[in-house]
């Protein structure tokens, strides 16, 4: 069941907050390192984690995540190591909502059914697959009820009215809003647009909608924050951890998750 993932957010709205998501990409530069950064977050003010699966033809993914999941794949990351870190991680926080993040050629490798079973046991939450559309994901979806974890699907500046429910149908959790029309880690949808497309998303799938690609700053973090359910951070928390550690991720990420949570 989605029960993580709705009690967070359950949480969440009654201290009328919006909530945190912190994106790691899984195993970079290494599984240790990754691992405690992970371990780390929730202290610092994230309320859900991403957790990366580093794929060598990653599409929707701006420079700096590219980099990271190549970073990965050199240090020897596959999805089982990422399902390793998810399951450690389980060992010390079994309250913090785990969402995997990727492609789905490796998760098609390792078998649909395989995989929903190997993320259930791991303490895995849910999913989002970003090249996978609801038209292909039936397998997938499948096996991911039978172990009752969430299937969670992007929405974007150009899904229309007539794609949003196809979008939302079928959807667990919660809806991912990409504020642009682009790849990861670009310039932030305007306020106006992403206050209007929230309402859309969630009137259309009734589930909290989280914001993200192109969050970066406290400013950003507040606006967004101020019409959804919750924000997301990827591309600027792996940046500073690449640059300067977990230190630096951290800082980054306890300054943003107070600007999201003190809308």
């Amino acid at each position: 069941m989605t029960r993580r993932i709705d009690q967070t957010f359950t949480a969440l709205r009654a201290e009328n907050k919006s909530g945190f998501v912190a994106y790691i990409m899984g195993g970079d530069p290494s599984y240790g390192a990754s691992l405690e950064l992970m371990k780390a977050l929730p202290a610092a003010g994230a309320d859900i984690i991403e957790l990366g699966m580093p794929f060598t033809d990653p599409a929707a993914d701006g420079p700096v995540i590219e980099l990271a999941g190549l970073r990965s794949l050199k240090a020897g990351t596959t999805v089982t190591t990422v399902l390793k870190m998810a399951s450690e991680f389980r060992k010390d926080n079994d309250a913090t909502p785990i969402i995997l993040m990727g492609y789905a050629n490796p998760v098609h490798h390792m078998d649909y059914g395989t995989f929903a079973k190997a993320a259930y046991a791991a303490g895995v939450d849910g999913a989002i697959i970003v090249d996978l559309p609801p038209e292909e994901d039936g397998e997938l979806r499948a096996a991911f009820e039978s172990h009752g974890l969430a299937l969670i699907r992007l929405a974007t500046p150009t899904t229309d009215d007539e794609r949003l429910p196809i979008v939302t149908k079928d959807t667990k959790g919660f809806v991912y809003y990409v504020s642009v029309a682009g790849v990861t880690g670009k310039a932030l949808g305007q306020s106006a647009s992403v206050e209007t497309a929230v309402a859309r998303i969630r009137k259309s799938s009734g589930l909290p909608v989280v914001v993200g690609f192109g969050v970066k700053t406290k400013a950003q973090a507040k606006d967004v924050a101020q019409h959804a359910d919750a924000v997301v951070v990827g591309s600027a928390i792996v940046d500073a951890f690449h640059k300067g550690g977990k230190t630096a991720a951290l800082n980054l990420t306890r300054n943003l998750a107070n600007a999201a949570h003190n809308k």
